[in-house]
């Protein structure tokens, strides 16, 4: 029988055709692929996995069927990648950047101020894009696809004009690189989790934070800071990646959708990134933020910062990343 998820997608006059040709795929073992995803669904990255999930589940024939589960329903979003490699689910998103202590490549798009804006992201991910391949072959995954999330911008409470400016501010850290750039800023790097954003802010124990307009509107900044500057620091990925002895099960044509399908999906998630930051900040705005251009010096002296860590990254990642970074650079 036909199932009716398929039969709403199909023209009336092509269900017969179908619900004959049943008989025939029936031999060929449908399947069900859980796909854990760390943020929202209201997130338009997670839209953009729901999409391609929807599309490759309708587009195999009943085939493969993708159910994405969103907000770390399934997998808390430091779980995912692992659980993707050891075949505990055969398929995951991940924000790639968090496992850079596993494998610089992972990370070379949160180097501060290599990228910024969406064509140097870009022109970076394909530069780098055989390394991130060959990292993921190496434990047993193969990428899909990537999204791209807006640009890191710094939320302050004070107005900033140039570096010194920062001396001395409380400045959220997630990470070594961000806690670098809290040093070369002159500010104090204070540990901090997403989760942790708001009360940190409103006890003190941080003061600025470099962070995407998504995390200025889903965690409310203007109640914690006055300032958003668009000194776009960085343009960090997401990948979805699935598990390779998964993906060897599948035959030929479920490949070619699934690959058509996650081709589709990239480009339509990176040409969703302007409109939606750019909602971002108006909404940001709207609730009393000033969401401005750094000046130029303060942007000149950023752009020396970066100078600095893209080195840092270079030689942790060895003679191929120093070999990356020229080529990306050209």
């Amino acid at each position: 029988m036909t199932p009716k998820s398929l039969v709403r997608l199909l023209p009336v006059g092509a269900v017969a055709l179908t619900t004959a040709a049943a008989v025939a795929t029936s031999a060929v073992a449908a399947e069900k692929w859980d796909m854990p995803a760390g943020y929202s669904a209201k997130n338009f990255i997670t839209k953009s996995y729901i999409a391609f999930a929807e599309a490759v589940t309708g587009n195999s024939g009943g085939k493969l069927t993708i159910v994405v589960h969103p907000a770390g329903s399934l997998y808390k979003a430091s779980k995912i990648l692992r659980a993707v490699r050891s075949g505990q689910v055969p398929i995951g998103a991940r924000y790639m950047g968090a496992h850079s202590k596993e494998d610089p490549i992972f990370g070379v798009d949160t180097v501060p101020f290599l990228a910024t804006d969406a064509a140097e992201a870009w022109k970076l991910y394909q530069v780098s894009k055989p390394a991130l391949e060959a990292a993921l072959e190496k434990r047993g995954m193969k990428l899909l696809f990537t999204a791209v999330w807006p640009p890191q911008g710094l939320f302050t409470k004070k107005p900033i004009n140039t570096i010194a400016d920062m001396k001395g501010v409380k400045f959220r850290a997630y990470d070594a690189t961000t806690a670098k750039l809290a040093r070369l800023m002159g500010a104090i790097p204070t540990k901090t989790e997403a989760t942790e954003i708001g009360q940190a802010f409103s006890t003190g124990i941080a003061e600025s934070m470099i962070a995407s307009g998504a995390i200025g509107v889903f965690r409310k900044m203007w109640d914690y800071t006055k300032y958003f500057y668009e000194v776009n620091a960085w343009l960090p990925k997401s990948a979805v990646v699935v598990n390779k002895a998964a993906w060897d099960k599948l035959d030929g044509k479920t490949k070619q959708v699934v690959l058509a399908e996650a081709a589709k999906t990239e480009k339509a998630v990176w040409e969703a990134m302007k409109p939606t930051n750019d909602f971002y900040k108006k909404t940001m705005a709207k609730n009393g933020m000033e969401v401005v251009e750094p000046s130029a010096e303060l942007q000149s002296q950023f752009k020396k910062i970066g100078q600095v860590l893209g080195s840092d990254w270079a030689k942790a990642a060895g003679a191929n990343g120093q070999k990356l970074i020229e080529a990306y650079r050209k």
